[in-house]
């Protein structure tokens, strides 16, 4: 059976935040980097629709609403040591693992000198090999089995790493799932599964994806740790991920965290969402977003107040102005080499 992790901060006084942070070891300063970092995502996210709609970038797929759980997931990782593959939702989760806005942009342009593919890959397949981030494929849920795979390496190497994926919930669907987690589950993998559940897989509600509430109640058929926290929650987010990465690390197996986060917008530039969902619907939604939360978390702890905050988002968007700056003025790739990583070269003898 799932466990239910909800927003211990929420309605304590003041001091209840920096008592929760203080509980899983993150001080005043790393709180404020954690904030700095989903503006910042949220920043960049919102900055790639303008350019969409202006017809400078030609797709967008948004993760406005799951930063909070990107980053507090993601936070628990050690950047340049564990893995993740992500999904083409993970604007947060790579940035806060080492990309930067740079790399997220050229990314949007496809420049020659974009990081995740040198400009190969269509928007939103985020990968660096630098900071161990896994390329994205197209089809979903395949990220799952290269991740598997990376645990698995892991542990016959003794490197001590921990791979983590995320995913959505209509993804989980995929036999990929079950494949890989039932083999991570049976030799104890250093391996955790992120379930980033929005309630829908395009326009399908999850009510006609699943047959049960939450995602993580099946994690109890492999035998695995499966809970549900409040992806809203920044700091339920990294208590629950801090758990699951310690537990990968020791040796104890995976475990499957379920976020339950909002989706701020269409699933795309090309859906319109007000077509199937009522206007009633998404205004609630706007009451689950994670960066007015956190702020107002932050603040009543006093660990933000509104001069920081107005510095914050002044230096975000320097960030932003310069990373499309850049990517608009680097060149394209070229033709000549866009069989490269296509077919082997060099490679002797007959098959």
């Amino acid at each position: 059976m799932a466990v239910t992790q909800r927003g211990e901060a929420a309605g304590r006084p003041a001091k209840g935040v920096r008592r929760v942070g203080a509980s899983v070891g993150l001080s005043d300063e790393q709180l404020i980097e954690m904030y700095r970092m989903v503006a910042l995502a949220r920043a960049i996210d919102e900055r790639m629709w303008v350019l969409n709609r202006a017809g400078r970038i030609p797709f967008v797929i948004s993760g406005q609403g799951h930063e909070g759980a990107q980053v507090g997931i993601t936070w628990a990782l050690k950047k340049g040591h564990d893995w993740v593959a992500p999904f083409y939702r993970s604007i947060a989760t790579a940035m806060t693992f080492g990309m930067t806005a740079r790399d997220m942009m050229t990314a949007q342009y496809a420049t020659a000198n974009d990081p995740s593919s040198g400009g190969r890959q269509m928007p939103g397949h985020y990968g660096h090999a630098a900071h161990n981030l896994l390329s994205v494929s197209s089809p979903v849920a395949t990220q799952i089995l290269h991740a598997v795979g990376i645990a698995l390496a892991a542990k016959i190497r003794k490197t001590g790493q921990v791979a983590m994926t995320f995913m959505g919930e209509g993804s989980s669907n995929q036999g990929d799932v079950h494949e890989g987690l039932n083999f991570a589950a049976i030799h104890k993998l250093p391996f955790v599964l992120v379930i980033e559940n929005n309630g829908y897989a395009i326009s399908v509600p999850s009510s006609k994806e699943l047959a049960l509430p939450d995602v993580a109640a099946r994690a109890s058929g492999y035998g695995i740790p499966g809970v549900v926290v409040d992806g809203a929650d920044v700091l339920a987010c990294y208590r629950a991920s801090k758990e699951a990465v310690e537990r990968a690390r020791r040796g104890d197996g995976p475990s499957l965290i379920e976020a339950k986060v909002t989706r701020l917008t269409g699933h795309s530039s090309d859906d319109q969402q007000t077509k199937y969902r009522p206007a009633e619907e998404l205004e609630a939604e706007r009451s689950l977003d994670p960066l007015p939360k956190f702020r107002e978390q932050l603040t009543a702890a006093g660990v933000l107040d509104e001069e920081l905050i107005a510095r914050i988002d002044a230096e975000n968007k320097a960030v932003v102005d310069d990373a499309t700056n850049f990517a608009e003025s680097e060149p394209d790739p070229s033709p000549d080499n866009a069989l490269e990583h296509v077919f082997a070269e060099g490679v002797e003898g007959t098959f």
